[in-house]
């Protein structure tokens, strides 16, 4: 018998990578009796956490050491790619294999948004539950919940749950939104039927205090946006009542994302699983547990990103401690660019010192420019990926496709994804020919190469807050050689008339039929 498309992809020792016998390798009877035990996979995702902000990326600052193990244990992608420079809609693409671009609504959602994925698609996680893999998701979710007329004090449908997760422990939203609650497998978590909650993005409850009308009751104060009702000494996003019980405490966020993984980790043991592990840090509000505070020398978001580090080496230690490393895909990203100033007082851009969040890049979270969709990416597959750096132009949105191919599925709709496999495992340094990148408000560009597109678009040069505020926007064509160049800083396109033609006929071609006309409006 011949091997399998897995085994054939995957490489490595004969005993481990066959589902049965083959012809070359002489296999004990008894042994070719059970199926190989597929890889786990483990996709770590963090929030607002920029290309300079690990210190394996070679950059000044606080040190990430077991974000760094993970990454050189590994492969650390030098071209690795979020899809969006904002999250829901990289959340999306990485989770359906599609542009978030052509999606109208793939935009950042409200608390109490209607789900954002169709259930009827194949997704990342549907297409490995189809595989015999158990899925979870815990930690931030941010795709939308229900179908737009939510009742929290029932169950919450359709989620996560209907679009490929066996499990989910997640917040709704973000952590600056409101409700500030846990959602476990649709039911909010400690919740006392005789406190209700109740969530309104457009008008406050009577007598409920505000950031806004009440200053003196916040332990962090705003900067813009983030006025509204208060949780835990802090004012959010959107209007909420209630659920006292079951209201969430910042500062033990981490803690409990990070235990609710282990456990789950520990329950599929003995299974193929994949887990969604999205850690809130280093978004706003940053409010790390008291074991890190003042840890980084930098405030609230240095010791953020150091309590993320601490989650990434403590699930890897877990892992281990299972016997579970050798055979588990860890992969490690961010949704997009980082952000200093996102809505609230905490020093994040006074306390920087040399520390560079985007290392050499330019642009940052809702950025055109390569600082807002360029982020972290490694990928540790023990015994299967060799150690190294690649330039492979990689996207979240590959992992679709990627894993389709490695499992052998045939007969799905792969959207916008691509098999990338051969870069991912370290056998390819080109990954990717070409994307379309995005950022706030559905504005788009194209990466081919070497080579950046950015079109011209109407808007300011700076968002109005923090110093990470380039928003790529300009009245004329931009054109980057990124190998060259890698801070965008020399606009080639006047020297390069032919290339400039080319690559706006390409971007032109794959984005027909998909400008949306939206405007960015800051958080309110």
């Amino acid at each position: 018998m011949a091997k399998t498309h897995f085994a054939k992809h995957i490489g490595g020792a004969c005993l481990s990578l066959m589902i049965l016998a083959s012809t070359s390798c002489k296999v004990k009877k008894e042994e070719t009796k059970s199926p190989i035990q597929k890889p786990n996979i483990l996709v770590i995702f963090a929030d607002d956490l920029g290309y300079g902000d690990v210190s394996c990326n070679k950059t000044n600052g606080f040190k990430t050491p077991q974000i760094d193990q993970l990454a050189n244990e590994g492969i650390r992608f030098t071209s690795g790619y979020a899809t969006s420079a904002t999250c829901t809609p990289a959340r999306y693409s990485m989770l359906t294999g599609a542009y978030p671009w052509k999606n109208k609504r793939a935009q950042i959602l409200a608390g109490d948004a209607p789900l954002l994925i169709d259930t009827t698609w194949t997704t990342l996680p549907k297409m490995l539950q189809q595989q015999g893999y158990h899925t979870s998701v815990i930690g931030k979710w941010h795709l939308g919940l229900g179908d737009g007329s939510v009742n929290w004090n029932k169950e919450v449908t359709p989620g996560p749950r209907a679009v490929g997760f066996n499990d989910e422990y997640i917040m709704a939203a973000t952590n600056d939104r409101v409700p500030c609650v846990y959602i476990n497998n649709g039911l909010v978590d400690h919740l006392d039927p005789n406190d209700p909650i109740e969530v309104n993005y457009k008008k406050n409850f009577p007598g409920q205090p505000t950031g806004k009308a009440n200053p003196e009751l916040l332990k962090m104060k705003t900067t813009q946006g983030h006025n509204q009702s208060i949780v835990n000494g802090i004012s959010r996003i959107g209007y909420m009542k209630g659920g006292k019980s079951a209201l969430w405490k910042d500062e033990d966020m981490a803690d409990l994302f990070l235990n609710k993984a282990k456990q789950y980790i520990t329950n599929h043991k003995d299974e193929p699983f994949f887990l969604y592990y999205a850690l809130h840090e280093p978004h706003v509000p940053r409010i790390p547990h008291p074991r890190f505070v003042g840890k980084s020398g930098m405030g609230p978001r240095g010791d953020a990103i150091l309590e993320a580090d601490w989650c990434v080496g403590e699930i890897m230690n877990h892992l281990k401690s299972l016997g579970l490393d050798e055979n588990t895909i860890v992969i490690f990203s961010s949704d997009n660019g980082p952000v200093t100033d996102d809505g609230y007082a905490d020093q994040a851009d006074e306390l920087l010192g040399d520390h560079t969040p985007l290392g050499p890049l330019r642009g940052g979270k809702y950025s055109l420019l390569d600082g807002g969709t360029r982020v972290p990416f490694f990928i540790r597959w023990t015994n299967h990926i060799k150690p190294g750096t690649s330039d492979a132009l990689v996207t979240q949105m590959d992992f679709l496709a990627s894993f389709a191919h490695m499992l052998d599925v045939k007969d799905i709709n792969l959207r916008d994804s691509k098999n990338v496999l051969d870069a991912f495992l370290g056998k390819d340094n080109v990954g990717r020919k070409e994307f379309v990148f995005e950022a706030i408000d559905h504005k788009t560009g194209l990466r081919q190469g070497d080579y950046i597109l950015i079109p011209p678009y109407n808007g300011g040069k700076y968002i109005d807050w923090g110093v990470m505020n380039e928003t790529g926007n300009s009245k004329e064509y931009q054109l980057y050689n990124i190998k060259e160049d890698i801070g965008q800083a020399k606009n080639i396109a006047p020297e390069k008339p032919e290339l400039l033609k080319k690559m706006t006929a390409r971007y032109e071609e794959l984005t027909k039929g998909y400008k949306w006309k939206t405007k960015f409006k800051p958080a309110l």
